[in-house]
């Protein structure tokens, strides 16, 4: 509890790079943090799907045959070294056997644009 404790106390550390840089970006686009929200989501999605073709044993080579592209290109995808397209995600799911489903929800802290 002592650690709690402490941790609740604790000062907030002092701005670093990615702090002001993620300040800048989302001055000069307000957009930026949804954006990169988003990114994280495809990321976190790929990782899911990675891990499900090691637990099936499935070698990235046949997953990029599937895919009709190249290992170091599931490689690329697998490590989030890429921003993946929706189309692309739908594939790499189909060659481990799966399927991906999208649902729409609210954005967080966004407006709809009005009608024009």
């Amino acid at each position: 509890m002592a650690n709690v404790a402490k941790m609740r106390t604790r000062r907030a550390r002092p701005a670093d790079a990615l702090d002001r840089s993620i300040r800048r970006r989302t001055a000069a686009n307000p957009d930026y943090t949804r954006l990169v929200q988003a990114a994280l989501d495809r990321r976190h999605l790929m990782r899911a799907l990675a891990a499900e073709r090691e637990r099936q044993r499935i070698p990235q080579q046949a997953v990029a045959r599937s895919m009709k592209t190249s290992q170091p290109a599931v490689a690329r995808i697998e490590t989030g070294e890429v921003d993946v397209r929706l189309s692309t995600i739908d594939r790499y799911a189909a060659a481990v056997g799966r399927r991906v489903r999208y649902q729409l929800a609210p954005a967080r802290g966004a407006r709809a644009v009005a009608a024009g």
